[in-house]
């Protein structure tokens, strides 16, 4: 039986890696996707192989009026969103504090977090005034047991966790859940910017080194833990930050 039938739901950084992992699966589970990418090919890539369950709209998230007409637009073609996925993000590259610019912090603060804001104000008092809905905003690991080089990255996904704790309490009587998940490093295009070096079988050996289950996250891992929170079965289950990454911060 299918987990999300009628649902709508808007995926922001769906264009690949986990953000595609969990269009696809969403849209496997029964629901209309809304495939949001700031590469417009890509959206329309991921969107083109889903079928008619999916549009792709391209938006950069860390702009208020790109948001507003991505949801705007899904509204249009699919109706209010009952699911909002906060998955858009950026790194620095991994390197000594002093080497990362005003320039790399500022589009990190602003794709990784402002985006929230932004979804915040657009997405929110459509999903109150149709009866609520769920918001995931995918945190990291990062937030809770940072890793050296990360330091401008790390801050940015601490406020992601804990601005869906609080998102979580305030929008809770507007039956509006919200939920962070955390993955641990994951095999996306992000992966040589984590680690700061070429991303070869002896380099990524460092790293599973630190994750008990020894592997990297998988867009499917990713997917099938959103699936849940998004679902029904999650209908209790509100202010949480979920890692989903083989043991890293246990």
């Amino acid at each position: 039986m299918a987990r999300l039938p009628g649902k709508v739901a808007l995926i922001t950084g769906a264009g690949s890696g986990f953000g595609e992992g969990m269009a696809r699966r969403f849209a496997a589970e029964g629901a209309r996707v809304a495939v949001v990418d700031l590469r417009g090919d890509q959206a329309a890539r991921v969107a083109e192989s889903i079928g008619d369950a999916a549009i792709a709209l391209e938006a950069d998230v860390s702009v208020g009026a790109a948001v507003e007409a991505a949801v705007a637009r899904t509204v249009d073609a699919f109706g209010v969103p009952h699911v909002i996925v906060n998955n858009a993000g950026v790194t620095h590259r991994n390197r000594p504090i002093l080497e990362v610019d005003e320039a790399a912090f500022d589009r990190i603060m602003a794709v990784n977090v402002k985006s929230i804001f932004h979804m915040v104000r657009s997405a929110v008092p459509r999903m109150r005034d149709n009866g609520g809905g769920v918001m995931l905003n995918v945190g990291s690991t990062a937030g809770m047991r940072p890793r050296p080089g990360l330091t401008w990255y790390n801050a940015s996904k601490g406020a992601v966790n804990l601005v869906s704790k609080s998102l979580a309490v305030e929008l809770a009587p507007w039956r509006i859940r919200v939920n962070a998940l955390c993955p641990v490093m994951g095999v996306t295009g992000m992966l040589a910017d984590f680690m700061g070096v070429e991303d070869t079988a002896e380099n990524r050996a460092r790293f599973l080194a630190t994750i008990p289950l020894g592997r990297l996250s998988q867009p499917e891992d990713i997917a099938a833990a959103a699936l849940f929170l998004a679902s029904d079965e999650a209908a209790f289950i509100t202010g949480i930050e979920l890692p989903v990454d083989g043991g890293r911060t246990v």
